[in-house]
């Protein structure tokens, strides 16, 4: 009986094409923008609901004008009004984790720039 060897794949066994392309794929620039984009995503969508918990954690619920209680859309909410009225406090949390993956790769590349030491 033939059978065939383990590492052919026959059609069946194939994998499915993706209807997006693999990152590897993509340029350097498209990767950067995707990574750039998801730190973006990070700082507008995520940071809010972090800044919620920790707030609620240690400092106490958060208020919101006559509800002593409000919950974290409230503050997603306030979030949102004070990126659209251009402060700079709010932006600052939303460029917050863009700025610390610029900061992060920078001085990576900082230290592939400064020759090794070398011991003796």
């Amino acid at each position: 009986m033939a059978t065939t060897p383990p590492t052919e794949r026959t059609e069946s066994q194939a994998r499915p094409r993706r209807p997006w392309p693999s990152i590897a794929s993509l340029s350097r620039t498209q990767r950067e923008l995707i990574v750039a984009g998801a730190a973006l995503a990070t700082g507008v969508l995520v940071m809010p609901f972090l800044i919620f918990a920790a707030g609620s954690r240690f400092l106490g619920p958060y208020t919101h004008g006559d509800n002593p209680r409000a919950g974290p859309w409230a503050l997603f909410a306030d979030y949102v009004v004070g990126l659209a009225h251009g402060s700079a406090v709010f932006w600052v949390v939303a460029l917050g984790p863009l700025a610390l993956l610029v900061l992060i790769r920078g001085f990576l590349a900082l230290l592939r720039k400064v020759p090794a030491l070398k011991r003796e």
